[in-house]
């Protein structure tokens, strides 16, 4: 009979009977940082992201406070939101080249040769405005080839090749007009440009179309992606299979595709086109796209930022003429803000590269 107590069992022959080890006791898992709450994630992007957003808002507050009676109209925002349209055109055409590392001084005067070409051929040869339209779109796109092929492929310096084809152009388009302003564009062309949509012109949705289009197309697809690449490192892009040259010279042609766009948006919005105007769009067009780069994608040059850079340009002049500072403050303004913008996109891009 065993000796051993009921309820228990003996090893087996041949094992011998060790106690099991007692498991050891887990180590506690490292704390998890916090989680920012909804407000800090928003308060860490407006002061990144969202710089310029809140010295616009500032500004705006700024002036309603000293101008409360003529500021705060319906009519001051509209007039902010109406008429610099042409604008965002010539910024997007500079978005395009700026993205693929290259350079154009141009803009301004592709805009107006499309401007100029519209009302000629209609108002002085009776042609028919959206044929005009077509022919005034296929000379800027070919004005970008020329830059494009002359930079691109013979190795010009862009900036020569594009102020020397804009001073050109421009002196064409007093050739051809004689030195005159030229008006007499059909209202139902104009209309085309001015029909109101929700409180502003049919033509502030088209650059709003046109700026979502393109900040896709740059952000969200291969093309977009491959001009990035060239805008950073070209030769790493061509070692890539990436066709650099292609990219340049088809982002010229795009630059005054959208260019001449804008011209004809201007000549309809006008109902004629003035030939010496144009070259008093280039340096807004420029002070906008370098405060977009403190918009969205912090050192890099994007349609959205621009698109906001435009009219934070536009609420400082209108603001500025309401206070009885007009004439000389364009161009105090536009070339402060410039100078500014151009410095703050260089020191967000050294902050970005460390």
């Amino acid at each position: 009979m065993s000796n051993e107590p009921n309820g228990t069992l003996s090893a087996p022959a041949g094992v011998s009977a060790e106690p099991k080890p007692e498991p050891r006791p887990e180590a506690p898992a490292p704390p998890t940082a916090a989680q920012p709450s909804s407000g800090t994630r928003v308060v860490r992007w407006l002061s990144s992201s969202g710089l310029l957003l809140i010295i616009w808002a500032l500004v705006v507050v700024v002036f309603a406070l000293i101008e409360p009676s003529t500021f705060l109209q319906t009519g001051t925002f509209r007039t902010i939101f109406n008429t610099p349209v042409q604008l965002i055109f010539l910024t997007l055409a500079l978005v395009i080249t700026f993205s693929v590392g290259e350079f154009d001084l141009s803009v301004a005067a592709v805009m107006g040769i499309g401007g100029t070409l519209v009302a000629f051929l209609n108002v002085n040869h009776g042609m028919n405005p959206w044929l005009a339209t077509v022919i005034a779109l296929v000379v800027g796109a070919g004005v970008g080839l020329g830059n494009g092929l002359l930079i691109v492929v013979l190795g010009v310096n862009p900036i020569v090749v594009t102020l020397g084809l804009g001073t050109f152009v421009t002196g064409v388009a007093l050739w051809i007009t004689d030195l005159n302003v030229i008006n007499g564009l059909p209202a139902s062309f104009s209309d085309v440009a001015n029909h109101p949509v929700g409180g502003v012109s049919v033509s502030f949705v088209y650059g709003l179309v046109l700026t979502l289009v393109l900040a896709y197309l740059l952000k969200a697809t291969p093309l977009g992606l491959r001009m990035s690449f060239v805008g950073a490192n070209r030769e790493v892009a061509r070692l890539a299979g990436i066709r650099v040259g292609r990219i340049r010279v088809g982002a010229y042609v795009a630059s005054g595709l959208i260019s001449s766009l804008g011209g004809v948006i201007l000549a309809a919005t006008l109902g004629g086109f003035n030939p010496s105007s144009s070259p008093n769009y280039l340096l807004p067009a420029f002070a906008a796209v370098f405060l977009g780069t403190a918009v969205i994608q912090p050192g890099k040059f994007n349609p959205i930022g621009a698109f906001v850079g435009i009219f934070f340009l536009q609420t400082g002049i209108v603001g500025l003429q309401l206070l009885g500072l007009t004439g000389y403050i364009e161009n105090l303004f536009y070339g402060g803000t410039l100078v500014v913008a151009v410095t703050i996109s260089t020191m967000v891009q050294r902050r970005s590269a460390r």
